[in-house]
Order: C-alpha cells, then sequence, then structure tokens
C-alpha cells in the first residue's frame, strides 16, 4: 500500500477507495493473506494517513500487517536492473533535500536512510568503490548533482524511479505468515508542528 505526500481527509477517501480495488483485483479480501504498508521515510502526514489506514484494515479485517521501508523497496526495485550491481535509492525529501540509501547487490544496506542535501550525497556518491545503479524521484529531480562517475541514473522515463506495491508487499511478507511486524514510520526530520513550537519558543527566549 502506497502513500503520496499529500494528506488530509480527502487523501484518505482516495487512499480507502484504492485499497478497496487492489483487493478486488486480488479475487476479493478473502484471497487477502495480510495488508502491507510502506513506513516511509515520507511526509509525516503522508505516513500517518497510509499506517493508520493500514491498521485499522488489519484490525476489522483480522489480517496480520507489516511494513516496508520505502527505499529498501526502491532499492529492491532497482536490484532488477541493476545486474548485480550496489543499488543507490534517492527520494526527493523536499525543501531542497534528499533521502538516501545504499544496497550492496546481495540486498543488504550499506548505509541510510540518510537526510542531506543533494550536493552533499554527490560527495558521498564519489567516493563508492563500485559503480551503482541509482534511482528514484530524488535521482531524476536532482540528476545534475549527482551525476558522475560511480553512478548509472537511468532515463527520467524508466519505471526503476518509481515505488513499486508488489515490492512494498515481498519485503513485507518475511516471517511468520501468521504474525503482524513491526510498523513504525520512519521520520528523517521533525514535523512541522514541533520545529514551529521550537522557533517560537527560541524567538520568546530573545
Amino acid at each position: 500500500m502506497g502513500v503520496s505526500e499529500k494528506g488530509g481527509p480527502q487523501h484518505a477517501t482516495a487512499l480507502l477507495g484504492e485499497v478497496e480495488r487492489a483487493a478486488a483485483a486480488a479475487g476479493g479480501w478473502d484471497a487477502v493473506g495480510r495488508i502491507a504498508v510502506g513506513v516511509g521515510p515520507g511526509s509525516f502526514t503522508g505516513l500517518r494517513i497510509g499506517i493508520a489506514t493500514a491498521k485499522a484494515l488489519a484490525l476489522s479485517r483480522g489480517l496480520p500487517l507489516s511494513g516496508a521501508g520505502t527505499l529498501d523497496a526502491l532499492a529492491r526495485g532497482l536490484a532488477e536492473a541493476a545486474g548485480g550491481r550496489p543499488c543507490l535509492a534517492v527520494l526527493d525529501a523536499r525543501r531542497g533535500e534528499v533521502a538516501a540509501a545504499l544496497h550492496a547487490a546481495s540486498g543488504e544496506r550499506l548505509w541510510g536512510p540518510d537526510l542531506s542535501s543533494p550536493e552533499a550525497l554527490g560527495e558521498r556518491i564519489a567516493e563508492l568503490p563500485d559503480v551503482a545503479l541509482c534511482g528514484g524521484s530524488g535521482a531524476v529531480r536532482f540528476r545534475r548533482q549527482l551525476t558522475n562517475e560511480a553512478v548509472e541514473i537511468p532515463d527520467d522515463a524508466d519505471p526503476v524511479h518509481r515505488v513499486a506495491a508488489r515490492h512494498i508487499c515481498a519485503l513485507a511478507t518475511g516471517g511468520d505468515a501468521g504474525e503482524s511486524g513491526p510498523v513504525a514510520p520512519i521520520y528523517l526530520r521533525p514535523p512541522d508542528a514541533e520545529r514551529w513550537r521550537e522557533r517560537d519558543s527560541l524567538q520568546a527566549a530573545e
């Protein structure tokens, strides 16, 4: 189950509609054995709505629930086209920043998820020992800052740049088939409300 960066009641309603259509395409709820949800990194509101919806569905349907990292799912898709190379998953984190994680050809996460400027990530990429396949919304938006001899970034239209629900599901189905897995959102920056409170406190102290 994917979530977008937008939130609010309309988004929650649209999400439930998409879930119902996905369940119908799978043969109905009787054919569904588990609820899988992406846990980020992502926006505070988008993750909160997506995870809350997944928990409510799992409870109402009596199904186990598991989460999977968005960067891990993106890297899994990249691995299908990487030909045994490392995979660098990069998401556009807004505000001129990117969220990134590097995975080995085996699928093991080598580092991340980290939040940085595209320029800082570009410097880190230049130090990679092996050429990596790089993809994701961040790789598309900041192609110029990230491009160097240590990575290959496919064309913008290449499907490796999109997070696929099937990769979320594949990552979430590990372990005991009858048990729920950990579902905790991955936030790489504090919610806006928390930052605003901190800003207001500092201004009041001045």
